[in-house]
This record gives structure tokens, sequence and C-alpha cells, in this order.
């Protein structure tokens, strides 16, 4: 009996499936949520998984908001954020400590500068306070010439030398092992021309 049942069911869903059983088109850019209509006859996210529909199924990832360290670190703070840009004395216990680190660290270039440069970086620490591998560049502002790019990330690389090893306590050395974090430097001084 409940195979007759479920082979009614069955037969009944695919034969209300629409004339034009074209395969279903996934979303180029997924998990982008796109207007929903109370007359769509599917869903509106391609998180929908059906045994009786063609084509792959993509799932709905939560991604932890809040949990990317980025951080912009500026040339000359404003008056509201140099707090921030000070030196911790102690060992480092938390993400702002790390971050008021980083920015302390940064010295721009004198020769070869240029006002509103922006670079951003992205590289990651063992739990010792090293670096994994160098950092990679992510971002550069467009049209500098190659010779501005270079001295910038050389910089970066010596700022960041110039740091290391940074002292972790076990708890945070643990935390942020091998996450990646992500700096923008920015050049927001009055250079002359």
């Amino acid at each position: 009996m409940s195979r007759c049942i479920l082979a009614l069911l069955l037969q009944a869903t695919i034969s209300a499936a629409p004339a034009d059983a074209r395969p279903r088109q996934i979303n180029p850019i997924p998990f982008s949520h796109e207007p929903c209509s109370v007359l769509d006859g599917r869903p509106c996210t391609p998180s929908y998984c059906s045994p009786l529909e063609p084509g792959p199924c993509i799932p709905e990832i939560d991604y932890p908001y809040g949990q990317n360290l980025q951080l912009t670190i500026q040339s000359v703070p404003s008056e509201a954020d140099r707090a921030k840009y000070q030196k911790p004395d102690h060992d480092l216990d938390t993400i702002g400590d790390l971050f008021a680190e980083l920015r302390s660290c940064w010295s721009p270039p004198s020769d070869h500068a240029r006002a509103g440069m922006q670079m951003s970086v992205r590289f990651s620490f063992n739990k010792t306070g090293g670096l994994i591998g160098p950092p990679r560049l992510t971002y550069a502002t467009a049209g500098v010439p190659a010779e501005i790019r270079t001295t910038y990330l050389s910089a970066i690389n010596s700022s960041l030398k110039a740091c290391l090893p940074l002292k972790f306590t076990s708890g945070l050395g643990g935390a942020l092992a091998g996450r990646p974090i992500a700096i923008r430097y920015v050049d927001n001084r009055e250079l002359d021309k």
C-alpha cells in the first residue's frame, strides 16, 4: 500500500513539472539573495535541493561575519584614533592589542612617496608571533608607477620585520595561528609635489 502511495506522489510531482523542463539555471553569483515573488515556482536562492530537479545543488553557507581580521593603518592618524596607534606595554592578549602593535610599527616611506597612496597586504602569523611566509600584495592604487609600488611594499615589509616576532599570549597565539590578516595602508600625509 505504501509503495502505491509513493508511486502516485512521484507521478503527480513529475507530471506537475513545467512543460519546458529546461535545466535550472544556477545564479553565477552564488549566495546573492535575489528578489522573491509568491508566484515563483522555485526558490529564490540556490540553497534549495531536490532529488527530482536536474543540476547541481549549491548549499547556503553561513559566513562568519565579524570573524575576519581587517585593519586600516593611516600614516597620520586622526586625533580621535591616536590612542589606537600606541604600542601596548604588555604581551598581546587581544585583537585590539595586535592591531595597536601593527599600527605602531608602520613607518611610511620618505622617498618616492605619493599622497593618497593605498596598498593592501595579506599574511598570517604562527603561534609564536612570526610570519608564515611573506605578505602578499592584494591591492595597490591604480595608475601608480612600479617604483612607487615597490617602495611602499618594501616599507611595509621592513615595518613588519622590525616588529617581529610579536609577543602573543598563548591564548591569542593559538587563536591567531594561520588566520589571514588583511591590512590596508593609507598614506594620508600632505606631501609636497
